[in-house]
């Protein structure tokens, strides 16, 4: 196996904000508004689409699609967070902390 690139999160929130602006979708006139309310919406259908790997099965079957889909909600999820003015990184920081001491009972 090759060497790996590490990126940090602001790089690939950099990488996704070159790619839609190269597809248009930030223009005025897109048809593809990037608007907070259509990405929350793209981000759950996304999510969706996780699930149907899942259907009727207890093992990934395509790992690969499974790992599409996945980066699907990721850039979903960055993209809905940098239009939003949120901080993912430290976002996910302070929830890790707010749960840090959390119980969660037994089912």
């Amino acid at each position: 196996m090759g060497p790996f690139l590490i990126m940090e999160l602001k790089d690939l929130e950099a990488k996704m904000h070159q790619f839609v602006a190269s597809k248009g979708w930030y223009d005025a006139d897109s048809k593809k508004e990037q608007s907070p309310k259509n990405l929350a919406i793209s981000l759950v259908l996304e999510a969706s689409e996780v699930l149907e790997h899942f259907q009727w099965v207890d093992t990934v079957k395509d790992k690969q699609a499974l790992a599409g889909e996945l980066a699907d909600v990721g850039l979903y999820l960055l993209q809905l967070a940098s239009v939003t003015g949120i901080d993912l990184e430290q976002a996910i920081l302070e929830k890790l902390e707010v749960n840090r001491d959390r119980n969660w009972p037994d089912p």
